[in-house]
């Protein structure tokens, strides 16, 4: 194991400003990321850490919002200690208790989910990841298809299953995400859902009962008419990973393809839209 370089950030504003940092620094490297008070914690190999990649990214950034940060060498040997004291579980509506391998589960949650934190999307800590658990925990999918499109590591796909749908597919583009999630599902003992490393164009031909796509406004508004052809008669589709301000433009798009809205919630100003066939 490599000794590992963590650089903390502050940040205002601090919801978006970091959710845009950590796209940016995911694409330069950096493996692990904790949420604190001001703004987060980004965590890299120092074999992967190059200082003039890291201000070229965060050029692009210093006049849409204030932000600074602080670096630590952490040892080979203090690398799990470290990750381990920081990693916080999560708790989604009293229901769904999501906790990396290294903490109690608890018994008095309905579904128990081990993740194991990397660089993929998706523990459990974004406001997005918390509203896509959250409403898929009031759908119905016991022993119906489902899909969770750009699935990160793999905790909607894990907590539908906990729920009874079957068959599942879960898909991303991203190396990290696709083997993070095979990883999540064995730790959490499930072995039916087909996991596929692609984008959009892999879904032709198939068929859901439920779409979950947490992703980002773009990717949604161009590859919603694959989902609409995706999705059966009467089927749900539930998309998060954009901005209360665009939800004008992702139900405009939805409702040219017929799709009506049925819900939405919001978390600091982070979005889920519910739709029906």
């Amino acid at each position: 194991m490599a000794d590992y370089i963590e650089l903390t950030f502050s940040v205002e504003p601090k919801e978006q400003g970091s959710d845009v940092l950590i796209a940016q620094l995911s694409e330069i490297g950096f493996e692990s990321f904790v949420e604190n008070s001001a703004g987060f914690s980004a965590y890299i190999a120092e074999s992967n850490f190059d200082k003039t990649q890291l201000d070229l990214a965060l050029s692009a950034y210093t006049e849409a919002f204030s932000f600074k940060y602080e670096t630590k060498n952490i040892p080979q040997q203090n690398w799990n200690k470290e990750w381990e004291s920081n990693f916080q579980p999560i708790e989604v509506d009293g229901r769904c208790y999501i906790h990396a391998p290294f903490h109690e589960a608890k018994s008095n949650f309905e579904f128990n989910v081990i993740i194991e934190p990397k660089m993929s999307f998706g523990t459990g800590h974004h406001e997005t990841t918390q509203l896509m658990i959250g409403k898929l925990m009031k759908l119905d999918v016991k022993n119906t298809s489902l899909l969770d499109m750009g699935c990160g590591t793999g905790v909607l796909a894990i907590v539908a299953s906990m729920m009874g749908a079957t068959p599942i597919t879960a898909i991303d583009i991203d190396d990290w995400s696709y083997e993070n999630t095979i990883e999540n599902l064995e730790k959490n003992s499930i072995v039916k859902v087909d996991v596929q490393k692609g984008n959009a164009e892999i879904l032709v031909g198939k068929e859901f009962h439920t779409i979950l796509a947490n992703i980002n406004k773009n990717v949604l508004l161009k590859d919603m008419v694959v989902y609409k052809g995706c999705l059966q008669k009467n089927g749900h589709l539930v998309m998060s990973g954009f901005f209360e301000t665009d939800i004008p433009e992702i139900t405009a798009k939805a409702s040219e393809l017929g799709l009506k809205l049925m819900d939405k919630a919001t978390c600091n100003q982070w979005t889920m839209l519910h739709f029906v066939n």
